[in-house]
């Protein structure tokens, strides 16, 4: 049986399209603005990554961007009475740990299994 020769392995950060995304959206925590700018990203590399593992991330950006505007318009306006504040928190946590799990596999260059899922 024939050794397959050894990987060569890869060392620090890889900023790949969909760890840029995931670090922008991350960021968008601290820098609001950088979540939009990671989405409108995420809208142009689409088409780039057509067919490859990063196809799925992008994906599963846009979702995330798209799902959590939407409740974060909807937990605005019910913070007028008070339940949106509860809202807009587990939105948060929902946003941070989508991102962070994206990022892991990006890191690995592994795909997201299912890119429309609602949870992870």
């Amino acid at each position: 049986m024939a050794e397959k020769p050894p990987q060569p392995v890869v060392s620090g950060f890889d900023f790949n399209k969909a760890s840029i995304v995931s670090l922008l959206y991350i960021t968008g925590f601290v820098i609001g603005i950088t979540g939009v700018v990671g989405f409108i990203l995420a809208l142009l590399w689409r088409d780039e990554v057509a067919g490859t593992w990063e196809e799925s991330h992008l994906q599963f950006h846009i979702r995330t961007f798209v799902v959590g505007l939407a409740v974060g318009i909807i937990g605005v306006i019910l913070s007028f009475v008070l339940i949106g504040i509860p809202i807009l928190l587990a939105l948060s946590i929902w946003i941070l740990v989508r991102s962070v799990i994206a990022l892991l596999k990006a890191q690995k260059h592994e795909s997201i299994a299912d890119p429309n899922t609602w949870l992870f």
